[in-house]
């Protein structure tokens, strides 16, 4: 007979951390964008920033809001403003480390890389690079406060207007 007694999984914040992570992601691929600013605090920064420019603290970026007003706006542009190649995303994300917690906020960083795959069918590498994100709880559910998307990717070979 066992003595065995059921618990409940232990979630460990690094697992908490890839589960944010891979919905975000998972969001984008799934062109659910209205849903991508409930991924931030109401207060936030989100950055695509060139690798160089990030190394040399320069503040440069490809797309740049620093509330989740501005990234609700990028997603009315993307949807009736811009004009651009239509395609989909699909993000590879690894390697996620906790590099600290203090007052709250956690800081990882996650590899990624982004194909994009046009209506013709044609898929190629669109982007690389590292999310260094600064993530707090809202309601108990974890948010981002601070995402920066930092890519090494040297060309953008078209317009980018969704998010990475």
């Amino acid at each position: 007979m066992s003595t065995a007694v059921a618990t409940a999984p232990v979630t460990t914040t690094r697992q908490e951390v890839e589960d944010l992570i891979h919905a975000y992601v998972q969001c984008i691929d799934d062109d659910r964008l209205e849903e991508w600013p409930d991924f931030f605090a109401d207060d936030c920064l989100y950055k695509v920033i060139p690798r160089e420019n990030a190394d040399l603290g320069l503040p440069v970026a490809v797309m740049f809001c620093d509330s989740k007003g501005m990234l609700r706006d990028r997603i009315v542009a993307l949807r009736k403003a811009n004009i651009y190649a239509p395609h989909f995303y699909r993000h590879l994300v690894s390697n996620t480390r906790i590099l600290g917690e203090q007052a709250g906020v956690i800081t990882a960083q996650t590899n990624y890389g982004v194909f994009q795959t046009l209506l013709d069918g044609e898929t190629r590498v669109y982007n690389t690079g590292k999310y260094v994100d600064k993530i707090v709880r809202v309601n108990g559910a974890l948010r981002f406060k601070e995402k920066l998307c930092i890519f090494d990717t040297y060309r953008i070979q078209t317009l980018m207007v969704t998010p990475i």
